[in-house]
C-alpha cells in the first residue's frame, strides 16, 4: 500500500517524522483541534465510520482513518499546511472502511492549504490549486 502511508506502525514510522517540524497555529480560528471527516474528494463518507483528524497546536497529528490509528506531523504556516507521511497501525477492516481510510490518507498527502468555513464551522483542506480534498467538522468527542 503506497500512496504516502507508512504501515510500519507508530514506533518505526514516528522516528522519521521529527524532521518535519510543525509550527504553532495562530490564536483564534485555525486548523488545530479535533475534526471529523464529512467529505473526502467529493465522495462523502461511509455512515458511522469515524475518520478523525486531531491537529495539535505544535503540529502533531493523530487520529483514526476509520479503521487504524494514525500519527504524523503537520507543517502549518499561515494558510499553508502540509502533512508528513502518516504512520498507521495495521488492522484489517471491511473493504468499504479500508477504501475510505486509503482515500483519506492519500488526500492528506496532497493537502497544501487550509481554511475555516466559519458559518458552517468546517475545516476545508485543499490542494495547491484550491480544489477541495477534505471537509471536516469540529468533533466534540
Amino acid at each position: 500500500m503506497s500512496q504516502g502511508i507508512d504501515r510500519r506502525g507508530f514506533a518505526g514510522g514516528a522516528a522519521g517524522l521529527a524532521v518535519f517540524a510543525g509550527t504553532k497555529a495562530g490564536a483564534g480560528e485555525g486548523p488545530a483541534g479535533r475534526w471529523l471527516a464529512e467529505d473526502i474528494r467529493g465522495g462523502g463518507v461511509v455512515d458511522r465510520i469515524q475518520t478523525v483528524l486531531d491537529i495539535a497546536g505544535d503540529g502533531r497529528v493523530s487520529g483514526s482513518g476509520g479503521c487504524n490509528r494514525i500519527a504524523g506531523q503537520a507543517r502549518i504556516e499561515g494558510p499553508a499546511i502540509s502533512f508528513s507521511q502518516m504512520a498507521s497501525t495495521r488492522m484489517a477492516c471491511p473493504p468499504a472502511v479500508m477504501d475510505q481510510e486509503m482515500k483519506f490518507l492519500s488526500a492528506l498527502g496532497e493537502v497544501r492549504r487550509w481554511r475555516i468555513d466559519g458559518p458552517r464551522r468546517k475545516l476545508i483542506l485543499e490542494d495547491g490549486n484550491g480544489a477541495v480534498l477534505v471537509v471536516l467538522a469540529r468533533h466534540a468527542g
